[in-house]
């Protein structure tokens, strides 16, 4: 699995495409927090917050992710090489296992240097340091488990075709009926009653959640849970072509 990983993180950044991902994610935040007027930009606002970098990066995670995942098992499969890595003296699970944990450490090298916005607000506070560190660092938390999940739909969606296209198209859909799509099937007449259960399957929920600065355990039970059943049925899906 580890050799996999490195592999999958070698590609990643001797090519541009580590590079430009953690770019875009940085760029794309950056510009609505410190350079677009309006009520996201820190300075106009006028207060210290992060709200605005945990409100727009699910959106920019939604279509950073698949094109991050969309290559790891598309690509293999029409190189040929999929094949050839499943007659290797390693189980299904743990090429899974060693693409997901590669795109998931690019994620996190995306979300790393956001520190750099956390602390700029911080320094803004008047006084210094007059922001919801505990909202905060729960907001970050919630979106590393958030962008987890995307890389695991995107995962199983790879696995699913050998173009890369509908494999990205794919993962963006089911991300988003994940994200904010039980939300709106929650608002459905016929459901009245069980609204609140439908919206609880959403990711969003969960994300709100841990973004009050408070841990509670169902909301990382539910963000793995989540993550395991698509690695779960990646590796089913191998076990078919195999």
């Amino acid at each position: 699995m580890f050799q996999i990983f490195a592999k999958e993180v070698r590609l990643f950044f001797s090519s541009l495409t580590g590079y430009i991902a953690i770019l875009v994610f940085l760029v794309a935040n950056g510009l609505f927090m410190w350079v677009f007027p309006g009520e996201m930009n820190v300075l106009d606002a006028g207060y210290s917050s992060m709200d605005t970098l945990f409100m727009l990066a699910p959106w920019v995670f939604l279509f950073l992710v698949p094109a991050i995942t969309m290559r790891t098992f598309s690509e293999e499969h029409k190189a040929g090489t999929l094949e050839l890595l499943l007659t290797k003296p390693i189980t299904e699970m743990e090429l899974v296992m060693g693409k997901f944990l590669a795109s998931v450490f690019l994620v996190f090298c995306a979300i790393v240097p956001t520190l750099i916005f956390f602390f700029s607000v911080y320094s803004l506070g008047n006084p210094v340091g007059n922001i919801d560190l505990g909202g905060t660092w729960g907001s970050f938390l919630g979106l590393f488990f958030l962008a987890s999940a995307y890389v695991a739909i995107g995962i199983f969606t790879s696995t699913l075709s050998t173009n890369q296209i509908v494999s990205f198209i794919l993962s963006m859909l089911l991300s988003f009926t994940l994200y904010l799509g039980f939300e709106f099937i929650g608002t459905i007449q016929a459901l009245r009653g069980i609204e609140s259960t439908v919206v609880w399957l959403g990711i969003n929920d969960h994300y709100k959640s841990m973004s009050r600065g408070v841990i509670d355990s169902r909301d990382v039970i539910y963000f793995l849970s989540v993550s395991a059943i698509f690695l779960f049925a990646s590796k089913l899906i191998l076990q078919r072509r195999k």
